[in-house]
């Protein structure tokens, strides 16, 4: 009895066993490819963001180890993972990995499988933009850059439905299956200047 350790799973598990079951972490390692020598392949770190970003209380990317100390680790992303393994140098090198195979194209690919999977209808779709709010300071992009793929959004003072012009701001453009039910496409774009 003096061996016994205690871990929380908490709702973290559900999303875990949807994530698995719809192949999240597969199709992005296939996407992005796997290096031999690594211990957490990318789709495992964009697992573990998910599960971060879902679980009530979510930490700086900064901070993920610290989140998932406690957590039952091997349950949610995989035998043998330490909540240590989960750095900000690992993250960042795969955020950079995921952004170099391009987002747009994987988004859609792993909603459209989702809805495949779990029987959601896609009879019709429908387009909705929104402005997010932003703080802090953003390096202006570059105009003559070429690639519509990477080429950085300009986030800019505008008009506010929040009444926060003290913000800055860019839109997001979401397509939508018809019954609301999930996004099957993001794109953000630089703000305009009426809605």
């Amino acid at each position: 009895m003096n061996n016994l350790n205690i871990k929380d799973l908490d709702h973290l598990g559900i999303v875990a066993g949807i994530i698995d079951e719809m192949g999240l972490v597969e199709i992005i390692d296939e996407e992005v490819g796997t290096h031999p020598q690594e211990k957490l392949s990318v789709g495992t770190i964009v697992k573990a963001m998910i599960l971060n970003c879902l679980g009530c209380i979510n930490a700086p990317l900064y901070l993920l180890s610290e989140f998932f100390k406690g957590k039952a680790l091997e349950h949610l992303l995989g035998e043998g993972i330490k909540a240590e393994d989960l750095n900000d140098d690992k993250l960042g090198r795969s955020l950079d990995k995921v952004f170099g195979v391009g987002v747009k194209n994987r988004f859609t690919k792993i909603v459209l499988k989702a809805a495949a999977i779990f029987g959601i209808e896609q009879k019709s779709k429908h387009l909705d933009s929104t402005s997010m709010s932003v703080q802090g300071k953003y390096k202006e992009r570059i105009e003559d850059e070429e690639d519509e793929q990477t080429k950085a959004i300009k986030i800019k003072f505008g008009y506010s439905r929040d009444k926060r012009p003290d913000l800055k701001q860019f839109m997001l453009n979401m397509i939508c299956s018809g019954d609301g039910g999930h996004w099957c496409q993001l794109k953000p774009k630089c703000l305009l200047t009426k809605d």
